[in-house]
């Protein structure tokens, strides 16, 4: 990293914002992932974007959260393009735009990024950028909940207990609701609560 690749800054940095074999550090991973996203590494872009999206270390800064997720998410980084998806969804930082969310959404999940296929399955549950379909947010939430996506079990579990695109099933919401209750989703808490059932 020392001697400027940007591979090794990228690996670096994630070592010290997760903690393997140092102690966290993310004003660490800050500035390697910084060092690296500028020679045009897109994991690095993505993990910046992801920091000032958040404002962890640093002030949050939508602007230049779009900036570096911009970056990387034209490079075809899927956590870019979640996130990007996200502020279009949620109008942070950009006029709030469904059609710009669904668009990021759909390029994140088809390339399997499990927080994609979640958020895509709300845009179809709830008809946002997009003809409301039950049937295509069912089958987003089960790609999703599959891989282990506490949101997409959660909003799984929604599905079966309520009968959308699906035959209401009890059973089976309980059971979706538990796994991502497991994983601390406060959403499937309450669910779990609404049915009577203690996690």
């Amino acid at each position: 990293a020392a001697q400027g690749n940007a591979a090794a800054q990228n690996a670096l940095g994630t070592m010290y914002h997760d903690g393997y074999g140092v102690s966290v550090d993310y004003a660490q991973a800050r500035d390697w992932y910084r060092k690296s996203a500028a020679q045009g590494n897109a994991a690095s872009q993505s993990y910046l974007g992801w920091m000032y999206l958040n404002g962890q270390s640093v002030t949050q800064d939508y602007a230049q959260a779009l900036d570096w997720l911009q970056k990387s998410a034209a490079q075809g980084d899927a956590a870019a393009q979640d996130d990007l998806g996200l502020m279009y969804r949620d109008g942070k930082g950009v006029t709030q735009d469904y059609v710009q969310a669904l668009a990021w959404f759909q390029k994140s999940a088809a390339r399997g990024n499990a927080a994609a296929q979640a958020s895509l399955g709300w845009m179809y549950e709830h008809g946002k950028g997009v003809t409301q379909d039950y049937a295509q947010a069912l089958a987003w939430f089960q790609k999703s909940a599959a891989q282990g996506n506490a949101t997409g079990q959660n909003n799984l579990g929604w599905m079966y207990e309520h009968g959308l695109g699906v035959t209401a099933d009890r059973d089976n919401a309980i059971e979706w609701y538990r796994k991502a209750a497991n994983q601390g989703n406060e959403s499937a808490k309450k669910n779990l609560q609404g049915l009577g059932i203690q996690q």
